[in-house]
């Protein structure tokens, strides 16, 4: 009883703050947890009538026809390979850009930089999608417009799998890396300014300071942030290739959930899509597990 008693006077005590807790358990309860019971779907072969519980069930026979289709591989490896290349030139894009902003002299000009670089995080990707389009349409883009100026054949940019992934990833840094600076920034700023003062006594440049004493005080943000983005290592953004690929580059940029949208909701294959949507989920368990247990091994800072 004393506990409870505790509990009790605890919460009268903080009530605004159990309040403000309050809403982001219930949208996890509600979108996330509610709905785990779908994950039945990808044991059974769904009929509209029956529904999810009354289904019959067929095993591992979704995950048995997903080894053999091969264009479900083909879009494992197109997420493989625009995941690991978005983090390869997209992960340090927004720790450059905070260390950058952080040897800014002037506060207002910083400031005003900062709000440049965070604008593309507020835009969606039909808009920057409808913006990317009128810049590199073949017909009437501003760049084959110059192209053409200069005597040159245009270029089918969008259409072309050669261009399609490199257009991803610029746009995915120009669009993300602005925002990615907050969480930098906010530990650049606890940083001990001691630490710069002494270096500087020392004779220590901006670029010295930066290098070894900037860096080293929020490695352990940088590896938990690179942990957690392993975790999402097979979720390549449908956002944003939904809204700029064709079929002119399913080759190369149709990744798991875009097949995923074809199969399930134009093609009505639910049981299908939702064994693909938990071997997903398995693979970004195993991922962040293992980067997490790396981690560990290296004597880093890791999230458990």
């Amino acid at each position: 009883m004393g506990k409870k008693n505790t509990l009790l006077k605890d919460i009268l005590l903080n009530k605004y703050l159990y309040l403000i807790v309050l809403f982001p358990i219930l949208w996890y309860a509600v979108f996330h947890y509610a709905p785990m019971y779908g994950i039945t779907l990808a044991f059974k072969k769904y009929m509209v009538r029956q529904g999810i519980w009354r289904s019959p069930w067929v095993g591992l026979d979704n995950f048995a026809f997903m080894t053999r289709d091969i264009q479900f591989w083909y879009a494992v490896r197109n997420s493989l390979f625009i995941s690991f290349g978005k983090l390869l030139f997209g992960f340090p894009a927004p720790l450059i850009l905070a260390l950058l902003l952080n040897e800014l002299a002037s506060q207002r000009y910083k400031k005003t930089i900062q709000s440049i670089l965070y604008l593309p995080h507020f835009l969606s990707w039909v808009i920057i999608a409808g913006f990317i389009y009128n810049l590199l349409s073949i017909s009437a883009g501003s760049v084959n417009r110059l192209i053409r100026s200069m005597g040159l054949e245009p270029i089918l940019f969008l259409g072309n799998a050669k261009y399609f992934r490199p257009i991803v990833y610029i746009t995915d840094i120009w669009k993300s890396s602005g925002w990615g600076t907050i969480i930098y920034l906010a530990a650049i700023s606890g940083v001990n300014p001691e630490l710069y003062e002494a270096a500087r006594i020392d004779g220590a440049g901006r670029f010295k300071r930066m290098l070894h004493i900037t860096i080293p005080s929020i490695k352990g943000t940088v590896i938990i942030l690179l942990i957690l983005s392993m975790g999402g290592i097979m979720n390549a953004g449908f956002d944003q290739i939904f809204n700029l690929y064709s079929p002119g580059v399913y080759s190369v940029g149709d990744i798991i959930e875009t097949f995923v949208y074809r199969m399930g909701i134009e093609r009505g294959k639910f049981e299908y899509t939702a064994a693909i949507g938990l071997f997903n989920s398995l693979i970004n368990l195993t991922m962040i597990l293992t980067a997490n247990a790396i981690a560990k091994l290296v004597n880093e800072d890791s999230l458990f």
